[in-house]
């Protein structure tokens, strides 16, 4: 059976897969009146618990490294730091889209199911370390990589199964729910992390194990398979060369923010370059497989879709913007705002995710709301407006003073917060909404791709921004301001022309900056040195704030520059996308199927 109406401004196809799954979705509405609600709240579960995972060592890094006995600021010790916080992330953006494939191939539940009792696994491991050093930091990293790929596995099928267990007109209420968990529990992660390791290191990672537990056990007992399979089989060539650039481009850039030669970034080195110009060169190869393969893993032909192709375009923007916003506001805080205030550096973590609530409130009341509404008037007003919201806080983030007052901070973030559940939710029902029934694992995968790969990415495109920023103030004021309080000009100059990653990453960790740079020298002992100063609550946030504050110009500008970006690509999306079903379609063959 076919059929063909009016999607928004575009002719769409129902066929015989759409026709399939409605049939079973009815089905199952009749015998289990509840269970849409069920695989709500268990997809729900499962994104809130990827989402946590994803964010929760960041603000619990320095306890963990206190944890196994090293200091991640030591030059060997700085892959460790970036691996332990992009190894989750690296691995579940690149395997995503693969295991959307599988789930169109094999049953999305079936590969649901099967990341929940992987993500279980990996949580026990992680809740318990017997080693220590480096040896122990390699053990946190692999079994860190191992559970991104449990949550791809979750992340792939998740909103696909929603999508087969909704109605359209529920659709964008439902994985409006699930994105909400999904965005809101990156920033729960930040205060997890910094509460639980306040008390011990590894409950950062014991906090997993019930829910990953409890959830493997309800997923195989409740879920059901009711969406279209495709026949066919895994393109192996599309996906090694897909995987293998990915992994490449999000490394290179992720490894871009390390200093090389005389740079103060690594943008000039020949393996990061390789790794980038690579990474392109093997997806290019990739977009070519899948144009002559019989069975490709990915089907290009839904760029055609333009909700498919501009709603990611605009979801990708806006995970790079977000994940660039979290990063910066933690730095902001911890490294000047914080300790202006009288917080100690090693409590500025903890304290940092506990300031940036509002956000989250926000982003928590917004989102199932746009998504409500979003099923009654169509995507474009929300996701545009939201979109537009987000890039106009930015820029107020970039004009309020560095050591703003914290009531107008916290509205700003919190209206940011409204953006972002404003964007989200419509977002990804338009996304969902506009492929066919069998295609929706792979449609998933792509946005759970984008999603991820886009966090990934804003820590190497934002972090390279800032440090640019500071490389042109920084290294003037430092020198100034640490002989102006006795230290020698020799030792002064040396630290000045030190980096700025290091004290961004000091000011990131919860380090006293100026006691990491001056620590190893000496100079601190010295007669004639204000150690008591320049170790002290205010001389570093004093001393940076001009340089970062050109810095955080620079950075925002381009953040609101993707959220315009984002904006006007929701526009043009289109208003309302529904592939799979028309009003016609559903009552005429539920009729036909009552009479039998």
């Amino acid at each position: 059976m076919t059929s063909t109406r009016s999607a928004g401004d575009s002719a769409e196809t129902v066929d015989e897969g759409d026709v399939q799954t409605i049939r079973r979705r009815f089905k199952m509405e009749k015998d289990h009146p509840g269970y849409k609600w069920i695989a709500l709240s268990n997809t729900t579960v499962g994104m809130l618990m990827v989402a946590i995972n994803s964010s929760i060592v960041i603000i619990s890094m320095p306890a963990i490294f206190r944890g196994i006995g090293l200091n991640p600021l030591e030059p060997a010790n700085v892959s460790y730091l970036l691996w332990l916080l992009m190894g989750f992330m690296l691995s579940s953006a690149v395997l995503v889209v693969m295991f959307g494939r599988l789930g169109d191939i094999y049953g999305r539940v079936r590969i649901y199911n099967l990341g929940f009792m992987v993500f279980a696994v990996c949580a026990l491991a992680l809740s318990f370390d017997p080693l220590h050093g480096g040896a122990g930091a390699i053990w946190l990293i692999a079994w860190r990589v191992l559970q991104g790929v449990g949550g791809a596995m979750l992340l792939a099928n998740s909103a696909a199964i929603l999508t087969d267990a909704f109605p359209s007109n529920q659709r964008g209420m439902a994985l409006g729910i699930n994105q909400v968990a999904a965005i809101g529990g990156s920033f729960l992660g930040l205060i997890i992390g910094g509460v639980l390791s306040e008390w011990d290191w590894r409950a950062v990672f014991w906090v997993s194990v019930p829910f990953a537990v409890i959830g493997t056990v309800w997923s195989y007992r409740s879920l059901q398979e009711l969406g279209q399979r495709s026949r066919g089989r895994l393109d192996w060539a599309g996906t090694l060369t897909f995987g293998l650039g990915l992994t490449m481009l999000l490394t290179g850039v992720t490894y871009g923010i390390q200093p090389y030669g005389d740079s103060s970034t690594g943008w000039t080195n020949p393996w990061v370059l390789g790794a980038i110009f690579g990474g392109f060169a093997l997806l290019a190869i990739f977009c070519v497989v899948e144009l002559r393969i019989a069975e490709p893993m990915f089907n290009l032909a839904l760029f055609k879709i333009r909700a498919f192709t501009l709603s990611n375009i605009a979801g990708l923007m806006a995970s790079i913007g977000r994940g660039g916003l979290q990063f910066m506001l933690i730095i902001w805080l911890q490294g000047i705002w914080l300790p202006l205030h009288g917080y100690d550096f090693e409590a500025t973590p903890l304290w940092a995710g506990i300031y940036l609530l509002p956000m989250t409130l926000g982003f928590l009341v917004a989102g199932p709301i746009s998504g409500y509404l979003s099923d009654r008037y169509g995507a474009r007003p929300f996701a545009t407006g939201g979109a537009l919201l987000v890039a106009a806080t930015f820029i107020a983030l970039m004009i309020i003073p560095v050591n703003f007052d914290y009531w107008l901070f916290a509205f700003i973030i919190f209206v940011n917060g409204v953006g972002s559940g404003l964007f989200s939710s419509p977002n990804s029902a338009a996304i969902m909404s506009s492929v066919p029934a069998k295609e929706r694992g792979i449609a998933s995968g792509m946005r759970g791709t984008l999603f991820n790969g886009g966090s990934a990415l804003s820590i190497g495109i934002f972090f390279s921004l800032m440090i640019i920023g500071l490389a042109n103030t920084l290294p003037s004021a430092l020198q100034d301001g640490l002989t102006g309080h006795g230290v020698s000009a020799d030792v002064a100059g040396q630290v000045a022309d030190l980096p700025p990653v290091g004290s961004l990453f000091a000011a990131f960790l919860g380090y006293n900056p100026i006691e990491e740079l001056l620590g190893s020298t000496g100079e601190l002992e010295q007669p004639g040195v204000d150690a008591a100063t320049l170790t002290g609550q205010e001389f570093f946030p004093h001393l940076i704030t001009g340089p970062f504050h050109s810095g955080l110009t620079v950075v925002f500008l381009a953040a609101a520059a993707m959220m315009l970006i984002g904006a006007v690509a929701s526009w043009f999306a289109g208003a309302r996308y529904v592939h799979d079903e028309s009003v016609e379609l559903v009552q005429a063959d539920l009729a036909e199927a009552g009479r039998r």
